[in-house]
């Protein structure tokens, strides 16, 4: 007989503000071998600065080495330097927040984008496995101090599929655009949270795919802040080089020579991104002259790796006997365009489904 799903939260102390921690690991550590009668398991984050590597990635990252997770990051930690001029991290102009809560809130919109390009997950299955289970902080110290983070672990042995849909987004006219579908005025969540009730799911996952016929846009999950989607991602869509730039600007002692300079200085720091890159994922030399050629035309959809598909976890951990979407506070899915939509809608593809 099928073990029931069991579920379990982990709770993470990164060591640095950049950090990758193996939580397999620290499961044996705390519960034991707990996911052994499961052949799969989800793993959902509950943070938008700290998220977990896909397993066909991760799997190719450990054939280079022990640094292969730290050489991949530190590509897209270099494109997003700490301290660049930020929209996001100008806390005066963050209306939402109280004069206590600019005290401590830390300036990470590096963390942000960089989790974004990355191609970061908030929510992975992993199949049945020996190998490392990647969780990536990218904020991990504020103020000297660690953060709390915590990740919800969920093995099971079937999936079910029990409701499939095509929804239309509506998005704006600009080429460059960025949609909170978690924002009760789009309606998508609304209709998420009706459909896990009405198949009564208590275990489960939702998939969320763009139409196979859409381009030149993608998903994630992060923070909806206004200044970091509207402003730091549009510059970021519109020239990746932005805040590389930016930080080399404050290098260069003659202001008569920062445009030509900064400019050389972010090439510079690219070319090491995508040595990086490359050295982590181990491709060939054609390879890199291919990436080479692209990073100087700097078109943001050949370096950002924003996914086609999203999932999230449906647990009723919080709730007994009714599901819910597992997430942060500040996780909101976010479908990102970076040219113009037809008919200025894109369509997605929902599929619920239950794990037993």
């Amino acid at each position: 007989m099928p073990h029931e799903p069991t579920e379990f939260t982990v709770e993470l102390q990164p060591r640095a503000r950049f950090d990758a921690i193996d939580v397999r690991s620290r499961i044996l550590a705390d519960y034991g071998d707990v996911l052994a009668e499961f052949p799969r398991a989800y793993y959902a984050s509950l943070h938008t600065t700290a998220g977990y590597l896909e397993q066909g990635l991760a799997s190719r990252l450990a054939r280079q080495g022990e640094n292969g997770v730290d050489l991949y990051m530190d590509a897209f930690r270099l494109v997003f330097p700490e301290d660049a001029g930020y929209e996001h991290d100008k806390l005066e102009l963050r209306t939402e927040l109280s004069e206590d809560q600019r005290a401590i809130e830390p300036r990470n919109a590096d963390s942000h984008l960089a989790f974004m390009a990355a191609g970061l997950r908030a929510c992975v299955l992993y199949r049945a496995t020996d190998e490392p289970v990647w969780f990536v902080d990218l904020d991990g110290i504020n103020a000297g101090q660690p953060r709390r983070r915590q990740t919800t672990v969920l093995g099971y042995t079937h999936e079910i599929p029990v409701w499939k849909t095509r929804v239309t987004i509506p998005v704006s006219g600009h080429p460059m655009d960025s949609i909170n579908l978690r924002d009760p005025k789009v309606g998508f969540y609304e209709l998420l949270e009706e459909a896990i009730a009405r198949y009564g799911v208590t275990k489960g996952r939702l998939r969320i795919e763009l139409n196979p016929e859409e381009r030149q846009a993608g998903l994630t999950v992060n923070e909806y802040e206004t200044l970091l989607m509207r402003h730091d991602l549009m510059h970021v869509l519109h020239n990746p080089l932005k805040f590389v730039a930016e930080k080399g600007r404050h290098a260069w002692a003659d202001p008569r020579s920062i445009p030509a300079k900064t400019l050389d200085y972010a090439k510079y720091d690219v070319v090491r991104a995508l040595n990086k890159l490359v050295d982590a994922l181990g491709l060939n030399e054609s390879v890199i002259e291919r990436a080479m050629a692209r990073a100087m035309a700097v078109p943001a959809e050949r370096f950002l790796r924003f996914k086609r598909a999203i999932n999230l976890l449906v647990s009723d951990t919080r709730t007994p006997g009714h599901g819910a979407i597992v997430q942060g506070t500040y996780q909101s899915p976010i479908l990102v365009q970076w040219d113009h939509a037809s008919n200025k809608a894109r369509t997605v593809d929902i599929t619920l489904v239950r794990l037993t």
